[in-house]
């Protein structure tokens, strides 16, 4: 069975629907494919907010010096320069689509400020921004009679056709559409479509401990790094320092804000242990917040360290921080009395599939925008809230770029796709290898690729994640496909990109802190890594 749209979109998170609204506004079949509930993305899980300058004590030159500051680097300037710049607008046209940030009682936008951040510019609905932008933004899908939205349909993989042919084709490669997964009969459909939006988020799951909802597999880098695109700095892993501690694998996230209202860090002893460590103490880039934890817990044996926010009264937190004070209330603590124990979880990938200010990757009709991709903007270290901002504003320029490849790619003749062919068989016993490889993956990437490197813990990954690739690449060619094999699959792919990139990296920068190699190269590059 084959659908034809103008525009597939994969993922539905701010990126993608945002991305598949402008589209659609300009005359455009599109096609939202989600591997999940279509409110399931990393983008519902957003606390914090959406960088942009919107007051008049803010402007870009400040945001810009504080995305480079924290970029360690490795920003590109002009990139920088341009997505700070289209902040304002794209915060209009969220408004137009009916997302309602916070207001001060004046009526004008409740700014919050976060680590790094120089001044108050943090568009904010709460502690719930996320929740509230995917609401907003599902609601606007759901009047565009052009967008059609696929739940529980899993992208396996871009149809090009240098697949198709086995070499380069005359007149060069390009996108056709994709094989995807119908989770719920576990049919394989194909998808036609010229242009192809990766917006599938980040890859928090390669680690035991992460803030990211299950769904964060890396599926879109693993698609492109399959379909030949360069991919470029997925050494560069964000932890953020403060996940509410607990023993599970997920960790509910404390938001940044938090440290933006007040709250102190502090070891078992009750010091504020980051006065010492940067000028901007407990607002510091996340990069030296979270390696600061780490070095305080790895000294005094501690499991956790403390978050401080007991200067602010019950009201004015259940206020500001609804979600939080009630998690913390769900885990027997109280913001306003208590200390909150909290650590460092994995939490953004500010590498990804390498495109350029229009989203476009290698490939011709391959996009990415969001978390999935590497524009340039956040360097070797996001700033606190550039995630949302990017996604956007990426968004955005990827439509009237996609507009303008659609003009032309329309006129190619099509391409006869065949069918998915099912080589495997259906369940067996041997489907026990599958959590196995789960499992020894995430441990491995946690103990030997954290926030702390060396090179022979990275090299150990590199053999233990070769041999999990290989089981699991024969397991993927020999059964039927399902939902969990192909995440396991894009995983452990995703992991071997960190490690490779990590390795290119002698050099200690941003969130790749390695001990053989703790200085910075006066050479600044980025690690690229292609498939041939």
């Amino acid at each position: 069975m084959t659908q034809s749209f103008d525009v597939l979109v994969i993922g539905s998170g701010i990126a993608g629907l945002s991305f598949a609204l402008d589209v659609a506004r300009r005359g455009r079949s599109v096609a939202i494919l989600t591997k999940k509930d279509k409110a399931d993305s990393s983008t519902n899980w957003a606390q914090g907010g959406l960088a942009a300058v919107t007051a008049t004590t803010d402007d870009f030159a400040a945001h810009v010096h504080d995305t480079l500051a924290a970029g360690d680097g490795l920003c590109d300037p002009k990139v920088v320069r341009a997505i700070v710049r289209d902040g304002p607008a794209c915060v209009r046209e969220l408004a137009e689509w009916g997302v309602r940030f916070s207001r001060d009682p004046r009526g004008g936008y409740e700014l919050g400020r976060e680590g790094g951040h120089g001044a108050r510019r943090i568009l904010h609905a709460k502690d719930m921004t996320g929740r509230v932008i995917e609401e907003a933004l599902l609601k606007a899908i759901a009047r565009e009679p052009r967008i059609a939205l696929f739940e529980h349909y899993f992208a396996i993989d871009v149809i090009t056709r240098r697949k198709l042919s086995r070499r380069v084709p005359r007149g060069g490669d390009r996108v056709l559409g994709v094989h995807a997964l119908d989770v719920r009969d576990g049919r394989v459909l194909t998808f036609r479509a010229p242009v192809v939006m990766l917006a599938t988020g980040g890859a928090g799951q390669v680690y035991l401990y992460t803030t990211n909802p299950d769904i964060a597999t890396g599926d879109g880098v693993a698609m492109a790094w399959r379909a030949g695109v360069e991919v470029r700095n997925m050494e560069f892993i964000q932890f953020h320092p403060t996940a509410l501690y607990s023993t599970t694998g997920r960790r509910f996230l404390i938001s940044e804000a938090l440290r933006g209202e007040g709250a102190v860090l502090r070891n078992l002893q009750g010091e504020a242990f980051m006065r010492g460590v940067h000028p901007l103490a407990d607002l510091a880039p996340r990069d030296i917040v979270a390696r600061a934890i780490d070095a305080e817990m790895k000294k005094s044996g501690a499991a956790h360290v403390w978050l401080d926010i007991t200067h602010r009264n019950a009201a004015w937190l259940r206020r500001r921080f609804p979600q939080i004070f009630a998690a913390c209330r769900a885990a027997g603590l109280n913001l306003a009395h208590d200390l909150i124990p909290v650590v460092p979880a994995a939490h953004y990938v500010c590498g990804g599939v390498a495109t350029t200010i229009a989203a476009e990757t290698s490939l011709p009709g391959l996009y990415a925008c969001g978390e999935v991709a590497c524009t340039g903007l956040h360097g070797a270290n996001r700033l606190a809230s550039n995630s949302l901002l990017e996604a956007v504003v990426m968004a955005r320029r990827g439509a009237e770029s996609v507009d303008r490849y659609l003009r032309t790619a329309t006129r190619t003749p099509l391409i006869a796709i065949p069918g998915w062919e099912d080589l495997g068989g259906g369940d067996t016993d041997e489907r026990v290898v599958i959590a196995h490889n789960w499992d020894e993956l995430r441990r491995t990437m946690w103990d030997y690729v954290g926030i702390m490197r060396t090179t022979k813990r990275l090299e150990r990954a590199r053999q233990r994640i070769t041999n999990l690739a290989r089981e699991t690449q024969d397991y993927y060619w020999n059964f039927s496909v399902d939902a969990r094999l192909l995440e396991l699959r894009n995983v452990i792919e995703v992991a071997g990109l960190i490690v490779n990139c990590a390795l290119q990296r002698k050099e200690s920068r941003g969130l790749h802190a390695i001990s053989d190699h703790p200085r910075k190269l006066r050479m600044v590059r980025d690690s690229r890594l292609r498939r041939t």
